[in-house]
């Protein structure tokens, strides 16, 4: 079995690696050149477009930016559809727009070509050690023929539904991570304009109720002022935004959510977009003159 990859950002280069790992066989492709290097230094073959990765593929797996780019890579010029031969397995592991992932469904069906829309959860580390959450929408025979790959990826490998319903948890999950991160800000500022260091009330409270794996992971960083990006602000947004957007669809009233995206807006404007979505505290720092350290 030879898999495609496209798509080798901060997600994108590990995942592909851990298939390697695996032994898998890998051709893979992406605008940076260096990128493609360094996995094809790794035991990749690389391909100079998303079409002759198809033409070499039984599965093709895109890790991208945002809706317009997977439709682009798939159903574009020189995209997957061109190239793909009927029966492949096309998974899209990008964070994208749930109606989008429909979709690229439709033009796949109608090339003899199967779909899954995969997104997940777990930033860069877990993508380096293996260990995302993988959720995932299509049929679920399909899912079950490929569910062994993806946990070469990942350390869970879930079904949600039909396709666009992967889509529509990883909305739920950032929406969950976003206002998770926003409330550890506002509630360790409180503890340092009040006197507490903030990580004594870190060892004090994540034990407890409001404990979590967002806060375990981000507040170190916070406390570091480490903003080095596992997830950039600017991917966050692109997340909200389809959140909202999807929301309005369905008739779901996302108002807290809307208002971290405000907070996220600034930090974009503020020159802060590829800051780590931890950088959410900067926003509070900047409101208060005070650093949480």
């Amino acid at each position: 079995m030879k898999i495609g990859f496209i798509g080798l950002g901060i997600m994108g280069k590990p995942m592909s690696k851990n298939l390697l790992k695996a032994g898998y066989s890998v051709v893979v492709e992406d605008i940076n050149q260096e990128a493609v290097a360094e996995i094809v230094s790794c035991g990749a073959q690389s391909a100079s477009t998303a079409r002759e990765v198809a033409e070499q593929s039984d599965i093709v797996i895109t890790m991208l930016p945002n809706s317009p780019h997977v439709k682009a890579v798939v159903c574009g010029e020189n995209g997957v559809l061109e190239g793909a031969k009927p029966g492949l397995i096309l998974i899209d592991m990008s964070s994208i727009a749930p109606l989008a992932s429909q979709e690229i469904e439709k033009a796949c069906a109608a090339k003899g070509v199967k779909m899954l829309d995969a997104p997940v959860s777990g930033g860069e580390p877990k993508a380096v050690d293996g260990t995302l959450s993988i959720m995932v929408g299509g049929d679920k025979a399909v899912f079950e023929s490929v569910k062994d790959l993806l946990l070469k990826m990942g350390a869970s490998a879930v079904h949600c539904g039909d396709i666009g319903a992967g889509n529509t948890t990883k909305l739920a999950n950032q929406v969950i991570v976003a206002l998770n991160i926003a409330a550890v800000s506002e509630a360790f500022m409180l503890a340092k304009k009040a006197g507490v260091d903030p990580h004594l009330v870190f060892d004090a409270i994540k034990g407890g109720l409001a404990g979590s794996t967002v806060m375990n992971a981000k507040a170190p960083m916070i406390m570091d002022q480490n903003f080095k990006p596992g997830f950039k602000i600017d991917l966050h947004i692109k997340d909200l935004n389809n959140a909202i957007e999807t929301g309005h669809g369905v008739g779901a009233p996302l108002p807290l959510t809307a208002a971290v995206m405000e907070i996220l807006e600034n930090l974009h404007f503020d020159g802060c977009g590829q800051d780590d979505h931890s950088a959410i505290a900067k926003y509070y720092q900047k409101l208060t003159g005070t650093v949480i350290e």
